[in-house]
């Protein structure tokens, strides 16, 4: 029996993937899946926008029974996410959750299990546990620091000036979280890094699409955002593991400046003008400071603050969250 074919008649897990150029990487997420699947009835969709490495292939090859769907242009990370949840049914309550993954993740084994069973717990504030992540490290098995806050102006300030690391520590001065202890247990935060997330069905349901007007980067902050209003929260499930192989947002000005626009976008869509022009202010002195020791993606970050960029229209990364 091939491990990639969903057996069960009950409702599956949908395993959502978005490729744009990720032949090198998919392999290796395919030949983990079933390991990582242990104890689920699962279906994979692959969602491709427009790869021209024969992503399609690849698929094909190592997940005869995967659903395909090929997008026809690479419209973005939301779009291409829409496309797969989709084709699974998962905004018809076809399947119990959904899990958007990255194709450079290489979850561990039980790690979906993990994640899955933890959806639709009551947390202490009355709310309920709409999005899972686990833990991520990188390939040389250091942790990733996943899980953020939301922006505020004091955080954007506070980034500024101590640096996001420094400021990580404290609450009020950063939207990265660093504290240890906030690894260490079962957390709320605001939302995490999107390389993978598992969705439950209630969630979809009442968040519906995710947004694609952000062509790449806070797609997943939105998303994330949206569901906390609505009463899905953000979950951290430390038994669960996966390392993830990395992006490019931090070595190419041309993504990190995409990043940094994108998260003055959400800012407004969700304070006023002059709230958004403080904040975008204070984005502005931390790529400046950056800038001036040299460093090519503050540069460009500047330049589009300044500016005004056009929209983006190259591909995700293969590794980008």
């Amino acid at each position: 029996m091939n491990p990639l074919t969903v057996t069960s008649a009950r409702r599956p897990v949908a395993v959502v993937v978005v490729t744009w150029n990720s032949a090198a990487v998919l392999p290796g997420f395919l030949d983990a899946l079933p390991a990582a699947m242990a104890g689920l009835d699962w279906r994979l969709v692959v969602a491709d926008n427009d790869s021209a490495d024969g992503s399609v292939a690849v698929v094909r090859e190592h997940a005869p029974d995967a659903t395909i769907v090929e997008t026809g242009r690479n419209g973005g990370y939301a779009f291409g996410v829409n496309a797969a949840l989709r084709a699974a049914g998962a905004f018809d309550g076809d399947c119990v959750a959904a899990l958007v993954c990255n194709p450079d993740i290489r979850m561990a084994e039980g790690c979906a299990a993990t994640l899955v069973a933890g959806l639709g717990d009551v947390l202490p504030d009355g709310t309920r546990a709409g999005i899972a992540v686990p833990l991520l490290y990188e390939a040389d098995g250091a942790l990733v620091h996943s899980l953020r806050r939301e922006s505020t102006l004091t955080r954007a300030l506070g980034e500024a000036v101590l640096g996001n690391r420094r400021a990580g520590r404290f609450p009020r001065w950063s939207e990265l979280v660093t504290a240890p202890d906030a690894y260490a247990a079962r957390t709320s935060p605001d939302w995490a890094t999107g390389a993978l997330m598992a969705l439950s069905a209630e969630c979809l349901a009442d968040c519906g699409e995710w947004d694609e007007s952000f062509f790449l980067y806070s797609e997943e902050t939105e998303y994330c955002l949206r569901a906390r209003d609505l009463g899905h929260r953000v979950r951290l499930e430390p038994e669960a593991r996966a390392v993830h192989l990395g992006g490019e947002s931090r070595v190419s000005p041309r993504l990190w400046s995409l990043l940094v626009v994108n998260r003055v976008r959400l800012y407004r869509r969700r304070h006023g003008l002059t709230a958004t022009t403080v904040f975008r202010g204070a984005v502005l002195l931390r790529e400046l400071s950056r800038a001036a020791l040299g460093r090519p993606p503050a540069r460009a970050a500047v330049r589009a603050l300044l500016g005004r960029p056009r929209r983006d229209t190259g591909g995700r990364p293969a590794g980008a969250a």
